[in-house]
């Protein structure tokens, strides 16, 4: 593991999207969307604001969240994390539709008193938006804000650059009588447009409202407006945008957007804000690990903020006496009670339908097939870095074709490069195949059979950026594959997908009779740079 003295952007790397930005005393989380992977919404931890460590996914049952049958692309969307009254309070969105003029985007908050233990069953709050976030006032009153989607077109919204995202709303919101007063609609956002992802805080006189515009892609930016009465008019930033790479297309971190502030315990100024580092690809820029989390440091001037360095465009490393922790290599023989911290599942609040830890293997109970929106037997972990190399010990004896266990590079059901082990007219092969961002038919694309012996196998698979290759028992076979496929910006493209590329484990029985397949190993091997 290597040590390098500075505070070096993106912070949390590999999809952890739209970060919502907490301090306790010296302690600073940061709680980032999951969509449709299983449990709910990811917290990190630091003390040193360098090295963040993956405390906790707090929506771990049904009662709080159930996803099957959520789209892709779905299900979690923009967590708020907020601490008051010596607990923690968490918003979020169940996002129900993605597709078409309607989002059934339901909001919800769970509260606990730490950030690991148990958290509450969820009080429904509204459905009439989303990026949900919850403001705690000096008075000790409680502000509700979301994003008003408009369903009705064209023409009928309060900002003509996205008639869709109609404002940020208002409403006072208490835990024990819910939505109390006045909706009250606060900012129309700028000529960007896309106006989401509010957040309030104050500071002297004003209260001041973060929000994300531009969309999830490379027009993303942060946006600032204040008020000296919570209920408005609210003034934009006079350089309107506080954050964004819109305008410097050559810079290494793109798609800047989506973020909180936070005073440090130490006086200084922060702001987070979601990133990606775009690689290039054969249709153009990708970017290989989704949307990540940075930081910036910000000064006030005027009762304004502003990045410490000027612009708009965060510095890629801030010097801190801090020394940052680069994770290496790491490999998991299951042979612990519980699933590794990195891997998680699909939609489903019953993991035990899909998997099982036997005390030696990762046990794959095959159930739908792949890009299944219901019970999907797929384990996996994010993409990290641009470049890895990964593989796992596989045993497995499919009856037939119908049943099939193996490897998989995974953004969603039209993006994925797969090596399975099934069975054809008698015989144990491995088959590679993979949806090549075809939506919305999602066809299969098959790249050949390669003979197998019975026996444990091995698969692998080594991802530089925008090519990858599997191996079987340390021989690669098949054709180098297109894994930009496997980004944001593959197949429906940007604005339809933005969450990020996992590498996993994954089994289906087409026969529905619960065929299984153990996997004794996994390594996972990250290339920096």
């Amino acid at each position: 593991m290597k040590r390098l003295s500075m505070l070096e952007n993106p912070v949390i790397r590999g999809f952890n999207a739209d970060p919502s930005f907490c301090r306790v005393g010296e302690d600073y989380y940061i709680a980032t969307s999951t969509f449709e992977w299983y449990p709910g919404v990811q917290i990190h931890h630091s003390r040193d604001l360098v090295n963040w460590r993956l405390v906790a996914r707090p929506l771990r049952r049904a009662r709080q969240l159930d996803m099957r049958g959520n789209p892709d692309s779905c299900g979690i969307w923009a967590p708020c994390l907020s601490y008051a009254d010596g607990r923690f309070w968490l918003v979020y969105t169940d996002v129900k539709r993605l597709d078409g003029a309607f989002k059934d985007a339901h909001n919800y908050i769970v509260t606990c008193e730490t950030v690991e233990g148990d958290w509450s069953d969820p009080t429904y709050v509204n459905s009439s938006g989303f990026d949900p976030s919850l403001f705690h006032d000096r008075d000790g009153r409680k502000w509700f804000l979301n994003m008003r989607w408009n369903h009705r077109g064209k023409g009928t919204g309060l900002n003509p650059a996205h008639d869709a995202f109609d404002g940020i709303e208002l409403q006072e919101w208490h835990p024990e009588e819910g939505l109390l007063g006045e909706v009250t609609t606060i900012y129309t956002g700028t000529d960007l447009g896309l106006t989401e992802a509010p957040h309030l805080f104050r500071r002297g006189d004003w209260y001041y409202l973060t929000t994300a515009e531009g969309g999830t892609g490379y027009d993303h930016a942060v946006t600032l407006a204040r008020s000296r009465d919570i209920r408005g008019p609210y003034e934009t930033h006079p350089a309107k945008h506080l954050i964004t790479a819109r305008f410097d297309p050559a810079n290494p971190i793109q798609r800047m957007g989506h973020g909180q502030y936070v005073e440090g315990h130490d006086g200084r100024h922060w702001h987070s804000f979601l990133c990606g580092r775009p690689q290039q690809g054969p249709r153009g820029p990708f970017c290989a690990t989704g949307r990540e989390t940075g930081l910036a440091e910000v000064v006030w001037r005027d009762d304004w903020l502003w990045l410490k360095d000027g612009g708009m465009v965060p510095p890629s490393t801030i010097d801190l006496p801090v020394a940052r922790q680069v994770p290496g290599a790491v490999e998991y023989d299951f042979t612990g009670a519980g699933l590794p911290e990195d891997f998680q599942w699909l939609r489903t609040p019953e993991p035990e339908r899909i998997f099982t830890l036997t005390g030696s293997a990762l046990r794959l109970i095959g159930r739908e097939s792949l890009g299944s929106w219901f019970e999907q037997s797929l384990v996996a972990r994010r993409q990290d870095e641009p470049a890895y190399e990964a593989e796992c010990d596989v045993v497995a004896d499919p009856p037939n074709w119908q049943r099939a266990a193996g490897l998989i590079t995974y953004y969603n059901r039209h993006k994925f490069h797969a090596a399975l082990v099934t069975r054809e007219a008698g015989a144990r092969v491995v088959t590679l195949v993979s949806c090549l961002g075809d939506w919305p038919g999602e066809a299969l694309t098959f790249h050949g059979q390669f003979p197998l012996a019975e026996g444990k196998v091995t698969l692998g698979v080594t991802v530089d950026r925008a090519v990858q290759w599997f191996r079987v028992n340390g021989v690669a076979v098949g054709p180098e594959l297109d894994a930009s496929v496997v980004s944001d910006e593959g197949g429906r493209g940007e604005h339809a997908s933005f969450t990020g590329a996992f590498v996993g484990v994954v089994a289906h029985d087409l026969t529905g009779q619960g065929w299984t397949a153990d996997v004794t190993r996994f390594r996972y091997a990250p290339k920096a740079g």
